[in-house]
């Protein structure tokens, strides 16, 4: 059964400009529909969320939707809201790329089953190999002017900055070869939309010009509005970078906490967008939000939705455990559950010291670990003022003067976690 797909989108505010007809055209029958995913990583990060979430209620609204991997384009670079050339990638590395991709886009879409309307992935650099320079330009090139070319914000806002590096003419035929992406899937799979970000509109609407002049054919354009934070910050970054969905490159932990954190006016656009939850069920949300601001009913709720269909209800459970370990009364059964990144992560910014292994090994007294040795406390006086005030944890629980660190105490076989009271915090690394 096929559902209004632009209807749904509306509400959640993840459509900016569509070319006319295009909700018309959608409910008339099945259609297919791609999104182009920059291969240069070998994960996606959270700015590419909101093209996943496009094709994933594509699907849900009984369309077929296509992942088109730039193998091509990556070996080219998009001037499309940037200010220089981008590196360029070899086979081998975007193939690692692609199927490093896949993989994540598994855990929205569904590639494997026998549905007609079952993903699938592709990749541009499959077509775009066979052409020759010559052929290209004879075949496709002359069906674009460069006036028409010319006339894209991106190539205009490039060639008026202030840069002395200007554009490559690689740079410049990028539109072209991306509309032919979109006139080969046409041809070739019967593909009649083309969605992105806002900032691809030119690119898009370029796939949907050379349909027109070279086969007479319809195509269509969607696009949705680039995320921006409340704050004028970079959606998606943060001071270590990307946030990534590849838990090598971002701990499930450092992902719940970077949705947790958002500011009310940013949770209540981005629950819209990163969670298929229903209308009714948003709006009640955020009603219970603006009643009791302090209890972050929406950031929570964003953050466990989007935290299990990134990664899983495991990580979720482990990265709210974690969370609890600044903030709550957790013991030290559970900091020593904590696998390495995620400790590092939590105590991210704590002061540190090393200790040879052998120290804690002999056994190392608690006055010594946190004044001469550790340098926690100034002095062993202000140490034993502190245990005397019974305000000293080792690895979140009290102890004594006389309390001895061992192996027993280590997390990871690496980390000791001293603490004096309720926030002031000190690792000590065994090395």
């Amino acid at each position: 059964m096929i559902k209004n797909f632009v209807e749904e989108l509306t509400w959640r505010g993840m459509i900016q400009d569509s070319m006319p007809g295009t909700e018309e055209h959608l409910l008339e029958s099945m259609r297919l529909a791609y999104v182009g995913i920059d291969p240069t990583a070998d994960s996606l990060h959270i700015g590419h969320l909101v093209g996943v979430m496009g094709l994933r209620h594509f699907q849900l609204s009984g369309h077929k939707p296509v992942a088109l991997v730039g193998g091509a384009t990556g070996m080219i670079g998009d001037p499309s809201g940037k200010s220089a050339e981008r590196n360029l990638l070899d086979e081998k590395t975007l193939e690692h790329n692609q199927n490093a991709i896949k993989e994540q886009l598994s855990r929205f879409l569904d590639f494997d089953s026998d549905a007609k309307n079952a993903a699938i992935i592709v990749n541009n650099y499959d077509w775009m190999k066979k052409f020759s320079f010559l052929e290209f330009i004879r075949d496709v090139g002359k069906h674009i002017t460069v006036n028409y070319m010319m006339a894209k914000d991106s190539v205009k806002k490039r060639l008026s900055s202030e840069s002395s590096v200007g554009m490559s003419f690689t740079e410049f035929t990028y539109q072209l070869v991306q509309g032919y992406d979109f006139l080969h899937l046409y041809r070739n799979k019967q593909c009649t939309l083309q969605m992105g970000g806002s900032d691809q509109w030119g690119n898009i609407t370029t796939g949907t010009e050379l349909i027109r002049r070279v086969d007479a054919g319809k195509g269509y354009a969607l696009t949705w509005p680039l995320i921006t934070k409340a704050d004028g910050t970079k959606f998606g970054k943060t001071e270590g970078g990307n946030i990534w969905l590849d838990t090598k490159r971002t701990s499930p932990y450092k992902f719940y906490q970077y949705w947790l954190n958002t500011s009310d006016i940013d949770a209540e656009k981005y629950i819209k967008i990163f969670t298929f939850l229903e209308k009714e069920e948003i709006i009640a949300l955020i009603e219970a939000h603006k009643e009791a601001p302090h209890l972050r009913v929406l950031q929570k709720r964003l953050a466990e939705e989007i935290t299990v269909m990134v990664h899983s209800q495991e990580d979720l459970d482990n990265a709210i455990k974690a969370s609890s370990i600044l903030f709550g009364k957790s013991t030290s059964e559970d900091l020593k559950q904590l696998n390495e990144q995620t400790f590092l992560d939590v105590f991210d910014g704590v002061p540190q010291t090393q200790i040879k292994k052998f120290e804690i090994e002999n056994g190392l007294d608690i006055i010594a670990a946190l004044a001469e040795k550790g340098g926690f406390l100034k002095s062993n006086g202000e140490a034993r003022r502190a245990l005397k005030e019974n305000s000293i944890s080792v690895n979140k629980e009290k102890v004594e003067d006389n309390y001895i660190i061992t192996n027993k105490d280590l997390i990871n076989n690496k980390f000791v976690l001293l603490q004096r009271g309720k926030k002031n915090y000190f690792v000590l690394q065994i090395v």
